[in-house]
């Protein structure tokens, strides 16, 4: 299985902001690193009317659709796939940031704002490995500046290193 990080917390946390200014970061580093998004709602990816969606209503149980810029498969799922499953699409990278998917048994970086109003995970989650945090905490574990992005990526990329 790929190196997998997962990057959890409550909604509004920032999550998303985090991840999306680490990647230039930890690609400068020298990582390639893949993203899985989870989402709790239905998804829409593919455009009623297009060549791809109509294909998919016809019974197609995948579509990829592929051009010079890029490519994506759509499929249609009863069930969520398990991690593994989701890790077989993916290309061979260094690391890939699973944002979600709290539940899993991997190692995790908690992103914690006490302005959103929540507990801490850290505290019930032994697979928290840090927590990036915008307050002074004192934790079991290591608590990363939030505001520091290069000290962020600097232990992602230290844990990637160690961990392989």
């Amino acid at each position: 299985m790929q190196k997998t990080l997962g990057v959890i917390g409550w909604s509004g946390s920032g999550k998303t902001t985090l991840i999306e200014q680490l990647l230039p970061r930890l690609k400068a580093r020298g990582l390639r690193v893949s993203v899985i998004k989870h989402c709790h709602h239905a998804l829409a990816l593919d455009v009623p009317g297009k060549d791809s969606h109509r294909m998919r209503q016809a019974g197609a149980s995948e579509v990829m659709v592929l051009s010079p810029a890029g490519w994506g498969v759509f499929a249609d799922v009863t069930e969520e796939p398990s991690l593994a499953e989701q890790l077989s699409h993916l290309s061979a990278v260094d690391l890939v940031l699973l944002e979600g998917q709290k539940q899993l048994a991997l190692p995790k970086l908690e992103v914690y704002r006490p302005s959103v109003g929540k507990p801490p995970r850290y505290r019930d989650d032994p697979d928290i490995v840090a927590v990036a945090c915008d307050e002074p905490l004192a934790a079991d574990r290591p608590v990363l500046d939030l505001n520091d992005i290069e000290a962020v990526a600097d232990f992602i990329v230290a844990w990637t290193r160690a961990s392989c």
